[in-house]
């Protein structure tokens, strides 16, 4: 009976010590802290690893769709092959590193799982889509789902889970065809100053009649001498050629550009008349011989209400099914003669920049008046070209070309 009575109390007492509770807690709870860490490292590699897969993702995508665009492009099937080498390449081969490496029993990892085709899940990784793009041309999308599995650390492995999936995607878009369909009017200065020297050498020629403003009073009787230099009109009609290139390589089959020009002197020539391509501008600005005086006004008025014409609408709704941008190039050398010509052009300028039409104006060997004229006339200070020798009269209607049918390649998501 007393010994029974003294176990009694020895158990009683274990149950009321306190003594080793905080180890048997801390034993408890150490797994527990161990994958907050765990947790802690893996969302930090998670978030460094997603921004390396939509960098991934982004590059094979504008890959894919520039490729397709290009002089000479591949097939779908091939572009698919672009895009994932640049996701490969993009992601480091195949898997992206994230701090800490990719020991399975130190912190986490990726793992890659989507091939060129499809992810581990079946679904399509490089996704091209194609559409028409006006009556010639072709439209496609590229979407990229970069898929992978990040393997978690041996801590946060602790929680039950070892790895998670992680998706970017990205999508880009281009076009074999510009999207905007133009009509562009020249309204080109042919006067007598037009027919003097530039400093440029023509080596085509051992001796011609230089005429400058000095020796002008002799035309057409001027005598040859040498070096031969090549006239302004020459230059002008060089410049012309080099747009009207830029604007047949955007639209080799004249679906989408409609041009025309009008001359002046001191009086508007008889106008050209707009239409597909560019065959008409370029007779027209070639037959161009400088006489007379100067007067832009009229001119300007002409090219105006041809190119914002609702016919014009209609012209390329029936053809592209778009509404087309419009343009004015303005180009002069000089002066005009009477100061009311100046108020007369500004004001039509005026009217087409409030009607959207875009206005480029090029002074060539211009005087300030002439300037003046020309930069109060552009739509934008951008629009304003100053060229003071040939080369640069040629690489301004280059640019304005290029500006004109310019074509890109854009990452939308």
């Amino acid at each position: 009976m007393g010994r029974r009575y003294t176990v009694g109390r020895s158990f009683a007492a274990m149950l009321k010590d306190r003594g080793g509770n905080f180890g048997i807690m801390a034993a408890l709870a150490a797994p527990l802290i161990l994958a907050a860490g765990g947790v802690a490292i893996d969302m930090a590699g998670m978030m460094t690893a997603k921004n390396q897969m939509q960098d991934a993702a982004d590059a094979a995508a504008l890959a894919a769709a520039s490729s397709l665009v290009a002089k000479d492009p591949p097939t779908i099937a091939k572009a698919k092959e672009i895009a994932a080498a640049f996701l490969n390449n993009q992601s480091g081969g195949t898997a992206v590193d994230v701090p800490g490496g990719q020991d399975p029993g130190g912190t986490g990892s990726l793992a890659k799982t989507a091939s060129a085709e499809a992810s581990t899940a079946g679904q399509p990784v490089i996704e091209i889509i194609e559409n028409s793009n006006g009556p010639a041309g072709k439209a496609y999308n590229v979407t990229v789902l970069n898929k992978q599995t990040f393997q978690f650390n041996a801590m946060t492995r602790l929680l039950g889970k070892t790895s998670i999936n992680i998706e970017t995607r990205a999508t880009a878009e281009s076009a074999t065809e510009s999207k905007n369909a133009l009509s562009m009017y020249l309204v080109l200065d042919r006067s007598g100053s037009m027919a003097w020297k530039t400093n440029t050498k023509d080596t085509t020629k051992t001796s011609c009649p230089n005429y400058t403003e000095s020796n002008w009073s002799k035309y057409p009787n001027l005598k040859a001498s040498n070096p031969c230099y090549v006239t302004k009109i020459d230059a002008l009609k060089s410049a012309v050629g080099d747009l009207v290139k830029q604007l047949n390589t955007a639209d080799p089959n004249t679906l989408y550009v409609r041009t025309a020009a009008v001359s002046y002197n001191s009086a508007q020539d008889t106008a050209g008349n707009l239409a597909w391509g560019t065959t008409g501008t370029s007779t027209y600005v070639n037959a161009l011989v400088a006489t007379g005086g100067t007067a832009s006004g009229n001119a300007f008025k002409t090219a105006y209400n041809r190119v914002a014409a609702t016919t014009e609408d209609d012209a390329h709704k029936a053809k592209n099914g778009q509404v087309p941008t419009k343009y004015i190039v303005f180009m002069t050398d000089g002066d005009n003669n009477n100061t009311s010509d100046d108020t007369t052009t500004l004001t039509w300028c005026d009217t087409a920049r409030k009607n959207k039409v875009q206005v480029y104006t090029v002074a060539f060997m211009a005087p300030d008046r002439g300037k003046a004229l020309l930069k109060a006339c552009a739509t934008t200070e951008a629009n304003y070209f100053q060229a003071e020798e040939a080369a640069d009269l040629i690489a301004a209607f280059k640019a304005i070309g290029e500006r004109a049918s310019a074509m890109a390649t854009r990452l939308t998501k």
